[in-house]
């Protein structure tokens, strides 16, 4: 279940169909001062990131949420298991590898201990889909 704090920063950012530095401060500070704390979490960051626009701060802030969230409040700490790595690879996936997405990926590999095949398989396909869009421009 989502936090109604969260929820409510989600329909805000929504209805606005932006994310300015003042929501991203509101995000990191009251609504997810403790940091992520489930996979619904992720899932509704990664949607609202899809779905609107927003200043560069937010995919900062986003990917720090994330990786936190991934490497260091899961079990075993600084290790994302097949089982994590395969969920995530799916949800960052969705629409196809952003800038976002790309860039929590490479954050997980850069800080995790070890990190499953399967998150280094969807940043091996979104560098073969960037060149492809490079080709065909």
């Amino acid at each position: 279940m989502l936090k109604n704090s969260l929820r409510d920063f989600i329909d805000s950012a929504v209805e606005r169909n932006f994310i300015s530095s003042d929501d991203v401060k509101r995000l990191t500070g009251e609504v997810l001062g403790e940091g992520i704390t489930s996979r619904l979490e992720v899932e509704s960051l990664l949607a609202l990131d899809r779905m609107i626009e927003a200043e560069e701060s937010w995919g900062t802030a986003l990917t720090k949420l994330v990786v936190d969230f991934l490497v260091w409040k899961r079990a075993p700490h600084g290790v994302v298991s097949n089982e994590d790595a395969l969920w995530l690879a799916t949800v960052l996936e969705v629409s196809g590898p952003s800038r976002n997405a790309m860039n929590i990926a490479y954050a997980i590999l850069d800080e995790a201990g070890y990190v499953d095949v399967a998150l280094l398989d969807f940043i091996m396909r979104g560098r073969q889909q960037a060149r492809l869009n490079l080709i065909a421009a």
